[in-house]
């Protein structure tokens, strides 16, 4: 676990509220355990230089102190409960047996004490295990979240050290590509990080800083892979059929581990089909028990504005456990291009691009730059659509001021209930202004161009694998990488071959051919597709024969279309599911206002009508619940399912909430349309 730094040196680690509580660590663990030895691997795995007796000693400090806040607390509200009268000592008893009245004093007496003390006890000690435990398991969070990274990229990454070693570099070459392969293999390229920087900064042997390194990452996967490595570098073997085995291996396993997360993603779908028709079941049990006159609106309040949507957001919760994002933003880094790469990285709304680098050395330039920017900003006025397709976020600035606006003259002008008993009232009307007219404004267009931007980008990877296979066919015949382009570009169409076009110009005129390829996986920002730019761009720095490496991207590409096809063929039962689950669940809503509701609000008005003549007796059927009430509820609550069920669909989909404002928009329509007719 190392040696112990002395407090009150400069230690960036320390603090002052690890200093203070150092002699209760010492106390209370054994420095030498399994419980500070996990906690201790844990950190390292997740990158954190914290020392763990510092650390330990922390999250002991931030426990102590809010579970003495917290005791406080508890203490105070015991108190207050038998201080107002909440709570009595006659209410609480253990049903001892006790025949003696001295004896019965004596308890009494013992009972307020005792149970405002452990009042104080259960709050301190959960505060304690929230801040403790919350803070040791930071640790193990950073750390499971750089292993799912990793053995995401993994293959790609085992793929690109193959490019690699085909074009000719050495095994420590390889590595030290990997290092710096950070914005295209995140937490992998980490990993390799370490391993340059014990050789170079700390004189360690490349083979020791591997093992080493195979035995602190977080990912066994890439552990077993280093290992396996090391015995290459060790038995002085070649490293390019050992990269190509390791290839094809780890592509099998990312499919297999694919078919694991679909599988789980079934039994989810199951899980949810039977969990969301739960608070439908107790709906209908209160609305029965209310219309037999024991009415309980709290709890049925309570079913449909917090238990409906705390299944769903548990349910997403449940799902963001196996189901992962794509890891990457997509864009490629500037490192080792021109100066003009430098700036176009830059470039976007507030910044200009290459101009920017010489503004400021000569007024022709700050003349040149507000051209430029009245350029820019006339053709994203020419056309907008263009614009809100690339950034489907900006759509919020255009939608959401007017939709406030409309809410407060809405307001203002009386149209717009605001009273409990207006919503009542206007059950329909008030939700539609408050609720739909929003939702309208604000995600249908977000909806709309979010759709557009990924279809778009779909476009080029769509055709990425087969114009792949094009290239590796063209330069296999003695064609340079850009000649090969240019072929592939004219005997092709669609989208990527009109992108290949514009890099075999922008090479013609000048551009250097990385340049050109970094620019265009910027305008997608694809993490897929800026893996195989990353991994053409670095062989063709040392070779323009690079048929072997067009190969392997183009294998690549193909092992992520048949995971693509396999993910949306699988998620589509997925989401027919969750789909056929709220039409259900709206279906007899729907059924119990028309059938139900209505019938017996009909019946509790004759009753009262019989009453009001004279004739009294027989059961009070509907005088629990107001049916203008329940109609309200009823409504709302197939709303907020229909809010729900389009976000579970869209991050089922693609892991990404947005990609659900489609089902949102569609079954909240059919919700508003079906409550039109039956209320």
């Amino acid at each position: 676990m190392g040696t112990i730094p002395e407090f009150g040196d400069s230690n960036p680690d320390s603090d002052p509220l690890s200093d203070l509580f150092y002699p209760v660590f010492k106390l209370i663990f054994d420095q030498d355990g399994d419980f500070l030895g996990d906690i201790d691997r844990k950190l390292t795995e997740a990158r954190m230089s914290a020392p763990v007796e510092l650390y330990v000693s922390r999250s002991l400090g931030i426990g102590i102190i809010l579970g003495g806040l917290l005791w406080v607390v508890g203490t105070l509200v015991g108190y207050g409960l038998f201080r107002f009268g909440i709570l009595s000592a006659e209410s609480l008893s253990l049903g001892i047996p006790v025949s003696s009245p001295v004896m019965i004093e004596l308890l009494r007496s013992l009972v307020i004490p005792s149970a405002i003390g452990l009042s104080g006890l259960v709050f301190g000690t959960l505060g304690f295990a929230t801040g403790f435990g919350s803070m040791l398991a930071v640790p193990y969070s950073k750390a499971d979240s750089r292993k799912r990274e990793i053995n995401m990229l993994l293959p790609d990454a085992v793929a690109f050290m193959y490019a690699l070693s085909v074009g000719g570099l050495n095994q420590l070459e390889i590595i030290e590509s990997m290092a710096v392969a950070e914005d295209t293999y995140g937490e992998v390229s980490r990993e390799f990080q370490s391993i340059v920087a014990e050789t170079e900064y700390f004189g360690t042997d490349y083979r020791n800083a591997i093992r080493q390194q195979a035995i602190e990452t977080p990912s066994s996967d890439l552990s077993q892979f280093l290992t396996d490595m090391l015995s290459i570098i060790n038995s002085g073997g070649d490293m390019e059929p050992f990269l190509d085995d390791k290839k094809d291996a780890h592509m099998r396993t990312a499919k297999q581990q694919q078919e694991l997360t679909l599988e789980t993603l079934e039994l989810f779908g199951e899980m949810y089909m039977t969990l969301s028709l739960f608070p439908l079941l107790l709906v209908i049990i209160l609305v029965i028990m209310g219309m037999m006159g024991d009415a309980d609106e709290a709890l049925l309040y309570g079913t449909i504005y917090a238990l409906v949507p705390l299944v769903g957001a548990g349910f997403l919760v449940l799902i963001s456990t196996v189901k992962q994002d794509e890891p990457g933003n997509g864009y490629l880094g500037a490192t080792g291009g021109s100066d003009r790469l430098q700036e176009t990285t830059k470039e976007g709304l507030r910044h200009l691009g290459l101009v920017e680098r010489f503004v400021g050395s000569r007024r022709v330039f700050n003349r040149i730059k507000s051209r430029e920017g009245t350029y820019k900003t006339m053709q994203i006025l020419k056309r907008p659509h263009l614009f809100f397709r690339d950034n489907p976020w900006f759509t919020l600035a255009f939608t959401v001021p007017p939709t406030l606006v409309l809410l407060i003259i809405a307001v203002t002008s009386g149209r717009a209930p605001l009273a409990y008993e207006d919503w009542i009232a206007q059950p329909i009307w008030s939700t539609v202004i408050w609720v739909y007219v929003p939702l309208y404004l604000v995600l249908t267009p977000l909806g709309i161009f979010y759709e557009w931007n990924v279809r778009s980008r779909h476009a080029v990877t769509g055709k990425l694998s087969g114009m792949l296979r094009k290239l590796s066919s063209a330069n296999d015949t003695g064609q340079t990488l850009l000649e090969s382009i240019y072929t592939v570009a004219d005997t092709s169409s669609g989208k990527l071959a009109d992108e290949f076009d514009i890099i075999y110009m922008k090479v013609n005129y000048g551009v250097g051919l990385r340049d050109a390829l970094v620019e265009f996986n910027n305008k997608y920002h694809i993490p897929r597709l800026a893996r195989t730019v990353k991994l053409i761009t670095e062989a063709q720095e040392a070779s323009s024969q690079i048929t072997d490496v067009l190969s392997t991207a183009a294998q690549a590409s193909e092992n992520q279309d048949d995971i693509e096809r396999e993910r949306i063929s699988r998620t589509r039962m997925q989401v027919a599911i969750i789909i056929m689950t709220y039409f259900t669940l709206l279906a007899v809503m729907a059924i119990l206002q028309t059938q139900f509701i209505d019938v017996m609000g009909g019946i509790a008005s004759e009753g009262q009508n019989a009453e009001l003549g004279g004739v009294s007796g027989g059961p009070n059927f509907g005088g629990g619940f107001d049916p203008a009430m329940l109609s309200l509820l009823f409504f709302h609550a197939v709303t907020i399912q229909a809010v729900l069920s389009g976000l579970i669909c869209g991050y089922i989909r693609n892991a990404t909430l947005i990609s659900g404002v489609k089902f949102v928009v569609a079954l909240a329509t059919v919700a508003l349309a079906t409550w039109v007719v039956v209320a």
